[in-house]
């Protein structure tokens, strides 16, 4: 033990688990909380990129390495699973150490050195309900001589898709509504729904009288060419029928497909008796894919307009266009919606190291190269720019025409001399029908991006002892480092983004290009003093002091220190703290991340302003593009027409913000006992805390409105646009300094050893039990404009899970060839929505401020193996979730994915696995 806390998972027991990905793994620490991804992540993922949120404070604050160097991508399943000797979680801030984003902590991915030998593995799962299939092998091979040695091999896994449809409580998208849990899901319905105005239409029809409602569906089996071809949009079920709301969970999967292989090699050689070269290679590719429902057309948010004079268009009023009346459709002719990932990530560590001459100090050279690209590809996407002219204004074409007798679209409505060459008008009321399903599939976009991040990283450093004192040698570390982060992205000329419009011509997915560099010095030091020894009541007293400065060319410069201390009364007892200043500096993506097109809800604090009114003036007055507000007589600003509002995210740089490092503290004091009257035991308790202000975020609409309009001086002004009666025409939500963290809470940690003892004259083995658990006491998130929200014990969709107690536990059984294990992981209480109005959560849809209270969930892992020593093979058989335990409902009013929270919970239930390893 020392001063800090650590979790160490050993090779065998990743062997036990049964997991194919560490990701798997170490995402079931109680440590864990918040949103970090994982494979079941579909809509909002898809990648089969696992990241680690250590303490909930996000994976953008857990440094990740592999034997102590940084890597390029924090997904760790690209980090093959035969080459990890075991796995290090450091629940402790460590800037000073490890320099930025080492804020909640660290996991250190330690490899293995001087194998001798060879293993293949070959694993085989799949659920007990015949899908989720899996398949992995493996192959390592080792050398080692008094020189140097060699670890080098290659493994390959895959995973089926599991689709929602398969499972009882994905099957339909649930809504909680007024108490209620309705099966319902979008408007966008394949009959569509459209919004009608509360006006007459050009042959003086009020269509609200008409149909005795504000929105319509078509009559299904109809062509939709006339008013008697639909009826009102039903909301809920009936005696008329069921709700007209699309069901789009069957659709959708609860875990994406995967597949990745991943080739590694690692060297060392003593050039001389003083010096080791060392190198360090890691190759991965990643294929996978989200897979969601048919496309939601909206016609004004897509710039999909529908003339009024469309041949198709039996209503007399057009659809579409800035402030048009609305119509929704499920594009499901156009089929399933289809992003595929394909990454390839390299990393290279290489350098030299030794000692000086037989002296105790150590030094090492080392350079650090990581590089990712990432190719994505979606179908089931439209061109709208291509169908702005067979939704337009059209007619039959007359004898003189290029297809007489036959719907002919013009550029000028009722003159048949504008007729358009190569067009046929598209009747997107029946989007199903055969002739505009082919129209459709013709205007669909197959749209490409390009994500390119690479690391350039160049360290050195010298350790040793200066000198000695009573208690033992005071021990120095020192160094430097330079680090170089470039990204750029491309994206297909669809998806560009047109500021005008606030659209694309893929009307969804809109972002711009961009890339840029940060670069990083820094020098850092720490310094080993033991202070007091074999004395009364002080056993060991040793303290560490580190410090760290760092300057970034975008970011500023910061210096962080630490001090932590041990000390040992007795042996068996110790008793440490640590007191760390930690910091994160912007990363790449924060600063360069490409402008997007959003569609936030906010709730306007303009509503009801009035010219020459000073409070809001910043928010509301003339400089927002605000120049004909209405009077107080007229009821100046108007409210919002809904909840929604066009937006714009991005980037620091792409807004022209300069971003600073966040920083803050990290206090840890903790206890462990290790009694040497009980061999095998040991029980430890950690306090911690961690603050931080300054914190790089994404503001939203709402809280740049709120902040503006409390105060003129805003730097968040200018990113408010207006049309000239008031209205909002766009909010610009760039990444910001902002806001506080501040989380409490305790791990408690137990492990025994029992040793071998007899039952009715027999051995029975080696029993071994372990347990780790987290208590979230306190995790608050404060930004200025808007209430501190408390998340301990509550879930929310903008942060994630914080269960107050999670806890895994295990008991270990090995005897001779035999050995078994049962896992125990515990997923405590929490809840949805907030009782306290200031928070502004409510989980059901109708009732503010309502909660729904989530119970604990507990799961069951079992494995048994056996050892055949003849022919020098492992045999092993598990179950994960053995009694099939389902994920609690969430439904989709909080949640984005198959009505639970797919971050936390197992989604996939019972799992069989079967895995054979030979050693050569």
């Amino acid at each position: 033990e020392t001063a800090n806390p650590v979790i160490t998972i050993d090779r065998a027991q990743i062997q036990k688990s049964g997991k194919l990905t560490v990701g798997d793994l170490v995402q079931e620490l109680p440590s864990i909380a918040g949103a970090g991804t994982n494979p079941q992540v579909n809509n909002g993922g898809g990648s089969g990129a696992s990241s680690i949120s250590l303490r909930g404070l996000g994976s953008n604050r857990t440094l990740i390495l592999i034997d102590g160097q940084r890597v390029v991508r924090n997904d760790v399943n690209q980090i093959p699973s035969n080459v990890v000797e075991r796995i290090e979680v450091l629940l402790d801030g460590a800037s000073s150490v490890y320099g930025s984003d080492a804020i909640a902590g660290v996991v250190n991915f330690i490899m293995r050195k001087d194998y001798q030998g060879a293993e293949f593995t070959a694993d085989y799962g799949i659920s007990d309900r015949d899908d989720g299939e899996r398949k992995g092998g493996a192959f390592t091979f080792g050398q080692s001589t008094d020189r140097g040695s060699v670890v080098a091999g290659i493994s390959y896994n895959k995973f089926d898709a599991v689709s929602a449809g398969k499972r009882e409580f994905s099957r339909n998208a649930l809504y909680l509504y007024g108490g209620v849990v309705t099966a319902g899901g979008s408007s966008s319905a394949p009959t569509g729904r459209l919004f009608l105005p509360n006006t007459p239409n050009a042959d003086g029809v009020n269509l609200r009288d008409f149909y005795g409602c504000s929105t319509i569906t078509r009559i299904e089996g109809t062509t939709g060419g006339s008013l008697d071809n639909y009826r009102c949009f039903r909301t809920s079920d009936s005696a008329a029928g069921p709700n007209d709301f699309y069901n789009y969970q069957p659709l959708n999967v609860i875990l994406v497909p995967q597949e990745r292989t991943n080739l590694f090699a690692l060297a060392n050689y003593k050039l001389t008796d003083n010096v080791e070269a060392y190198l360090k290679t890691f190759v991965n590719r990643t294929s996978s894919a989200s897979l969601i429902a048919p496309y939601p057309l909206s016609a004004v948010r897509n710039g999909a307009f529908v003339s009024a004079d469309n041949i198709y268009n039996p209503f007399g009023i057009s659809f579409g266009g800035p402030g048009g009346n609305n119509f929704f459709a499920r594009l499901t002719g156009v089929g399933q919606r289809i992003r595929t990932f394909d990454t390839q990530t390299s990393q290279f560590i290489g350098g030299l190291r030794g000692n000086f001459g037989d002296t105790s100090w150590r030094w090492d050279i080392n350079a650090n190269y990581g590089h990712v690209t990432q190719d994505t590809y979606q179908t089931g996407y439209l061109n709208f720019a291509l169908l702005a002219d067979a939704l337009g204004p059209s007619a039959i074409g007359g004898p003189d025409s290029l297809r007489p007798g036959l719907p002919i679209c013009l550029g000028t409505a009722g003159d048949p001399t504008s007729e358009i060459a190569g067009c046929v008008p598209l009747n997107i009321f029946q989007q199903d029908a055969p002739d505009s399903i082919a129209q459709l599939r013709a205007a669909g976009s197959n749209p490409f991006t390009n994500q390119l991040t690479t690391q350039r990283e160049f360290t050195a450093n010298v350790n040793g002892e200066i000198f000695d004192l009573p208690a033992g040698p005071v021990s120095l570390a020192v160094g430097v480092l330079h680090r170089k982060d470039y990204s750029s992205f491309i994206a297909d000329a669809t998806l560009i983004l047109n500021p005008q419009t606030n659209t694309c011509d893929l009307g969804s997915g809109c972002t711009t290009e961009l890339s840029g560099n940060l670069t990083t010095k820094e020098a850092f030091a720490e310094v080993f003093i033991p202070v007091l020894k074999d004395m009364p009541f002080a056993h060991a007293l040793n303290v560490d002091i580190g410090t760290r400065y760092s300057k970034f060319n975008l970011a500023g410069n910061t210096t962080n220190s630490k001090l932590a201390v041990e000390w040992r009364p007795i042996e068996d007892l110790l008793i440490r703290g640590t007191v760390s200043e930690v910091f994160r500096a912007p990363n790449i993506s924060e600063l360069f991340a490409g402008a997007a097109s959003d569609a936030p809800t906010a709730q306007d604090p303009c509503t009801g302003y009035v010219p020459g009114q000073q409070l809001g003036i910043g928010a509301c007055g003339p400089q927002t593009g605000a120049t004909n507000i209405p009077t107080a007589e007229q009821g100046g600003i108007a409210p919002q027409p809904n909840a929604q509002i066009d937006a714009i995210a991005s980037g620091a740089v792409a807004a022209g913000f300069s971003l600073g490092p966040e920083s803050g503290k990290s206090f840890d004091f903790g206890v462990v006992y290790d009694p040497s009257w009980i061999e095998g035991l040991s029980v430890s308790a950690d306090y911690y805390r961690i603050y931080l202000t300054d914190t790089i975020t994404g503001i939203t609409a709402q809280n740049v409105l709120t902040l503006c309009y409390n105060d003129a001086t805003s730097p968040f002004c200018p990113f408010i646009s207006r049309q000239p009666n008031g209205q909002i025409d766009r909010v610009l939500e760039p990444t910001v300094n902002l806001g506080r963290i501040d989380t409490t809470g305790m791990d408690v940690g137990f492990s025994y050893r029992l040793p071998e003892f007899d039952m009715f004259g027999r051995n029975v083995g080696r029993f071994t039990v372990g347990l780790n658990a987290t208590y979230i006491a306190k995790f608050d998130n404060a930004v200025p404009g808007a209430e501190t929200l408390s998340n301990a014990g509550i879930y929310t969709a903008q942060f994630g899970n914080f269960p107050r107690v999670r806890a895994l536990g295990s008991l270990d059984w090995n005897m001779g060839p035999f050995e078994a294990g049962w896992r125990v992981r515990f997923v405590g209480n929490t809840r949805v929505g907030s009782a306290d109005q200031r928070q502004g959560l409510s989980a059901d849809g109708a009732i503010p401020n309502s909660v729904l209270p989530i119970g604990a969930v507990t799961y069951h892992n079992f494995q048994f193996g056996y050892t055949a020593e003849p022919i020098n093979t492992q045999f092993q058989i598990g179950i994960d979730n053995a009694f099939d335990k389902q994920p609690p409902l969430y439904y989709q009013n909080n949640v984005t994915n198959a009505n639970t929270d797919v971050r936390t919970y197992d989604t996939v239930g019972r799992f069989y696995w079967a895995r054979a390893t030979v050693k050569f």
